[in-house]
């Protein structure tokens, strides 16, 4: 074997592993079964369990979806994502640790939104330059510039994780802190009855005093105005919305209008995005757990 090369290695060895296995249909079909009942199952649960504690169900994924990877990363000695990990964790922890301190600092909700659609813009770059990396792989591009194909898939892939992961953390940390910072401030809670009144110039995400007029062009922020005729500053509202993964007004609670508060169609596909992250939630935090779930089933019944 040692005189072979790699690819010769691993054909040697898909063949051993198709020989041992010759003759197990009836196994692996019993393998096949018990998959799929845990997965429907498993889905079902976790549909319930979020339904009746929704916040629950979020504390412990968003530990998952924190941890889980962590010892992935650990085991495979991935140092690159381990510093990265470590980075986003300490800032992240700062950021929280502000958010949910009481009484509420005036600056502190702009640092918390400013800081993480910050995180949700590059994840949303990072993992549009992943994507074009893996299809222009797929579609030989690579060869224009002498990368190999493992290469260039090794790098798209890669970028592609950073992106998804992290935008997937960062929009569930921000929905936590835009939770504790709102009920602080008092114009939002969760039973929808707001503790103090707002005024017509005032923003109901961060307390602050709006200057600029729905009709006028900002130099730094515009401001919108719903439907509901609450007013409240641009990045307030994006990060209440998009990032914070809310919908409705932050005092009313009634429901915003995406599609015509992001009118510009170039703003169309990070909404598109903050919904995809959710969907990935699923797979990164409960799929890991699920698939180690199978493969206990299938130790205690002795199915290889």
């Amino acid at each position: 074997m040692s005189d072979l090369s790699p690819e010769e290695q691993w054909r040697v060895e898909h063949a051993r592993m198709h020989a041992k296995h010759r003759g197990h249909e009836a196994m692996h079909a019993e393998m096949v079964l018990i998959l799929i009942a845990t997965l429907v199952v498993a889905q079902l649960l976790l549909v319930q369990w979020k339904q009746r504690h929704p916040r629950s169900y979020n504390m412990v994924t968003l530990f998952q979806m924190w941890v889980v990877p962590l010892y992935f990363t650990v085991k495979l000695h991935w140092w690159r994502f381990l510093v990265i990990w470590i980075l986003f964790s300490a800032v992240t922890a700062f950021v929280t640790f502000r958010a949910t301190r009481k009484p509420l600092v005036q600056t502190t909700p702009r640092l918390v939104y400013k800081w993480f659609l910050l995180i949700y813009k590059i994840s949303y770059a990072t993992g549009i330059v992943g994507y074009m990396a893996v299809m222009f792989t797929l579609f030989g591009l690579n060869l224009l510039f002498k990368i190999k194909p493992e290469d260039a898939m090794d790098f798209g892939i890669s970028l592609l994780f950073y992106g998804l992961y992290y935008g997937v953390l960062e929009r569930d940390f921000a929905e936590m802190c835009a939770d504790y910072m709102a009920s602080t401030i008092g114009f939002y809670s969760e039973s929808g009855m707001p503790t103090k009144h707002l005024s017509d110039s005032v923003c109901a995400v961060c307390g602050q005093q709006i200057f600029v007029d729905v009709s006028e062009e900002g130099i730094i922020e515009n401001t919108y105005r719903l439907s509901c005729n609450h007013v409240f500053h641009e990045f307030c509202i994006r990060g209440w919305c998009i990032v914070g993964k809310k919908q409705t007004c932050p005092y009313c609670k009634e429901k915003v209008d995406l599609k015509r508060m992001f009118s510009n169609p170039w703003e169309r596909p990070h909404v598109m995005y903050g919904q995809l992250l959710d969907w990935l939630r699923y797979l990164v935090a409960w799929q890991p757990v699920i698939i180690g779930l199978v493969q206990g089933i299938n130790y205690v019944l002795g199915l290889e």
